[in-house]
């Protein structure tokens, strides 16, 4: 754990409130953690989906750990803002898993987690937070947990009781560790402000085209707001414009809105 963990924890901490919630426009690896921190980021988080895409593995649980937390390095290394990792629900299948990959992301340097239920049973994501809050307290670290619900996300259970079902989960998450809940598959403004409402613990809300703005999140009681990966499919898209437009018009309209090479190079050039 690096000397300027504490601090950036602390500070991470400090970021999330309703009154100006933390904005995140998650990245996917070096280069674009600098992009986003020089676009005036307070803190840089990763997207589990963006990072195994990157690497050649799908999202969900594919991704091997020590690929994972080598990226997490990286990454913290190289911005001078608190770095915050999405470990997917943990990268293993049991408790020492779960404390090996918290110990790795304390070894990068990193200040938070986001773990996720998707289709467990909420008594194993609950056992995850567990383990990873001990974990972090056997090290003297902080560690800011993020416990991702995803009944929304995945459709989960009855539409007329998920309300209801989300928010069990989220105080059963609080109890066993969590310092945030994240809520994605959410932009209702009546159900963003009846979760902030009931949920003791900052609200994280993951937001795209047609969500309210960021401002509009924190009235409703959104204390962070997550934009996934929004943006790495977005840069693939990019990819896959430029690409047809060469194979097929042989035409280059799809580059003009790139960053100036000497801008982008830039950024990896300061030595840090």
């Amino acid at each position: 754990m690096s000397h300027a963990q504490p601090d950036r924890a602390r500070l991470f901490r400090s970021l999330h409130t309703p009154t100006a919630p933390l904005a995140l426009a998650n990245a996917w690896d070096v280069a674009s953690a600098r992009v986003i921190e020089a676009a005036g980021a307070p803190a840089i988080a990763t997207t589990s989906a963006g990072v195994a895409w990157s690497l050649g593995s799908p999202d969900g649980d594919s991704l091997a750990r020590d690929l994972a937390l080598d990226l997490v390095a990286r990454v913290v290394a190289a911005v001078a803002v608190p770095v915050t990792a999405d470990i997917e629900g943990g990268y293993g299948t049991d408790a020492a898993d779960i404390a090996r990959t918290v110990e790795g992301v304390l070894a990068a340097g990193a200040v938070g987690v986001n773990i996720e239920d998707g289709t467990r049973p909420p008594a194993e994501l609950a056992a995850r937070l567990a383990v990873a809050r001990r974990t972090a307290e056997r090290a003297g670290a902080e560690l800011f947990l993020n416990a991702r619900v995803d009944t929304f996300l995945s459709g989960l259970g009855d539409p007329d009781t998920r309300l209801r079902e989300t928010l069990d989960r989220a105080h059963r998450y609080v109890e066993a560790g969590a310092d945030g809940v994240f809520v994605p598959g959410v932009t209702d403004p009546a159900t963003l402000a009846a979760l902030a409402e009931e949920i003791p613990v900052p609200l994280n809300a993951m937001a795209g085209p047609g969500a309210p703005a960021v401002a509009e999140l924190g009235a409703l009681g959104v204390a962070r707001v997550s934009l996934g990966s929004g943006v790495a499919q977005t840069a693939y898209a990019t990819a896959r414009a430029a690409a047809r437009d060469l194979y097929t018009t042989g035409t280059y309209a799809s580059l003009a809105d790139g960053i100036p090479f000497p801008e982008l190079n830039g950024l990896l050039s300061d030595g840090r």
